[in-house]
């Protein structure tokens, strides 16, 4: 197997076949219900698979699948990719219109969807789809012993579509081919193979996230097992690590950041945990620090897009003096950091991300106009680099430290000023929990910065304020702070900052 996963392309389908010859009895997939052993989960990917083809599933089409993570949104995820189809999960917190609108661009003639989903969206929601419950996939698919036709696929046949979170409209199709996916997750595998590892991982972010693909798609190559949650609770998160032995797992900032506030943690038996990740939404370093004391296990951070560009890595308990920084560019990435002419910038100077690797999204479904205003062309050689739509420097050591989002930076007065810089000095105050800063319309400035917290307790936002100005140059400081119960974000933890410019201009904006 381990030969297999060292090549350079292969197929998925093929791998999970073969682990469920070698140990059809070993456990493959749990959820809060249920647990399938690899035998009978390749038994019904096949049936699932045999059934979508027989129902006018052509090679190259989408499949969607709509609901709370489980054990059957995750067969009918693999099916896809089986039968020759793409897999594409909706995002389950998008409005009615946008998941027509995905459902459209995507081209399935099927739709999967949980019995929750299926109550909230109405019968009538896209009716020219073939609906299949979710619950009932194993009362719908072929009968015993049936195969799906042969699937080979080639390194440019898709393997799915991501769509994009946090965004207003219909959100951009994100395709990743079979090669991607390989170069991404075939590597991982094998390492944990040649460690000695046994891979028993929680995929606790949903099944529609390109982040979750890190805690299953990789795991199940490796021949594991993944525990698929529904919805993420620090209390069952903590149950299920201790009673599986969990090893490796993938979390958002959000939910270590759950998991260090929990009262009983400390009570919970970790000790099997041998490596964590995290992506996805900023990763303050006192937070990083202290997973490193409670957790187990070493702590490795994943910058990158899921559009693709460069992959940066942080082996944080290897680094405890880079925590502030998201690592360097792994293997076989490339980074560069430009002006907004698209001119190199010198050395520690703060500029517009870059970035080329060889797990580049094969584009935006139906989209090549978005696609191309992603790219950055090589003026000198005509390689294709990806825009990250970060603002980051380089250090000396080659470690990249993300300023801000290129969208989210504020030019007031003609000065550049970094949300970050702000929301740092918000988060030394006293009893603020949580800090974000966007800027705003401004009649006399062109655009201001303005802040909002979360604090412990009310929270005396003037003398918060007062306190940061102080501090701050004359150029950054906040013409407003609000204080706020909850920051708006999505399933994956990303701040919505759209949900707060929304906010601000009910709140009424600063002249």
């Amino acid at each position: 197997m381990l030969d297999e996963l060292q090549a350079g392309f292969g197929s998925y389908s093929r791998i999970l076949a073969d682990w469920a010859g070698l140990q059809p009895d070993a456990p493959a997939l749990r959820d809060e219900h249920r647990e399938l052993a690899w035998g009978a989960m390749v038994e019904r990917i096949e049936r699932i698979a045999a059934r979508l083809v027989e129902t006018g599933l052509a090679r190259g089409q989408s499949v969607a699948i709509l609901g709370y993570s489980s054990i059957e949104y995750a067969l009918v995820f693999l099916a896809a990719v089986r039968a020759g189809g793409v897999a594409a999960p909706l995002t389950t917190s998008a409005s009615r219109e946008q998941l027509a609108g995905m459902a459209a661009d995507s081209g399935a003639r099927h739709l999967f969807i949980d019995a929750a989903k299926r109550e909230e969206l109405g019968a009538d929601f896209l009716p020219d789809l073939d609906h299949i419950e979710l619950e009932q996939v194993e009362a719908w698919m072929a009968p015993e012993a049936s195969r799906a036709p042969a699937f080979e696929p080639t390194p440019a046949d898709h393997f799915n579509i991501i769509y994009s979170s946090g965004t207003t409209g219909v959100p951009k199709g994100i395709v990743h081919s079979h090669q991607m996916r390989w170069r991404q997750f075939a590597a991982t595998a094998a390492s944990y193979l040649e460690a000695g590892l046994p891979v028993r991982s929680i995929a606790s972010t949903p099944l529609y996230s390109n982040t979750t693909m890190v805690a299953f798609l990789a795991p199940l190559l490796a021949g594991g097992t993944v525990r698929v949650m529904g919805k993420f609770d620090t209390a069952k998160w903590l149950e299920h690590a201790q009673a599986d032995k969990s090893t490796v797992t993938m979390l958002v900032p959000v939910q270590y950041q759950r998991l260090m506030d929990e009262p009983r943690f400390d009570a919970f038996d970790l000790s099997a945990l041998k490596l964590k990740y995290c992506t996805s939404a900023p990763f303050s370093a006192e937070l990083k620090a202290e997973v490193l004391r409670r957790m187990p296990g070493a702590l490795i951070e994943i910058y990158s897009m899921t559009e693709g560009g460069v992959v940066c890595l942080l082996a944080c308990h290897e680094f405890p003096d880079k925590l502030h920084t998201v690592g360097r560019p792994a293997p076989g990435s490339e980074l560069r950091v430009l002006d907004d002419a698209d001119n190199p910038v010198a050395p520690g100077t703060p500029g517009n991300l870059i970035g080329r690797s060889q797990t580049m999204m094969a584009g935006y479904k139906n989209q090549p106009d978005k696609t191309r205003e992603g790219y950055w062309t090589d003026p000198e050689t005509g390689d294709i680099w990806q825009r990250m739509g970060d603002i980051g420097r380089v250090d000396e050591e080659g470690f990249v430290e993300l300023v801000g989002r290129a969208k989210d930076m504020i030019i007031s007065g003609g000065f550049n000023i970094y949300p970050v810089d702000l929301e740092n000095e918000l988060l030394k105050e006293a009893g603020v929990l949580e800090a974000a800063v966007i800027g705003v319309p401004s009649r006399k400035w062109g655009e201001t910065p303005i802040g909002f917290v979360r604090c412990e307790g009310d929270g005396d936002t003037g003398a918060i304020l007062a306190s940061v100005n102080a501090r701050l140059g004359k150029t950054q400081r906040l013409a407003r702070l609000h204080a706020i119960e909850e920051m708006p974000r999505s399933h994956i933890g990303k701040l919505l900052k759209t949900d707060l410019r929304e906010m601000a201009e009910k709140l009424g904006l600063p002249d």
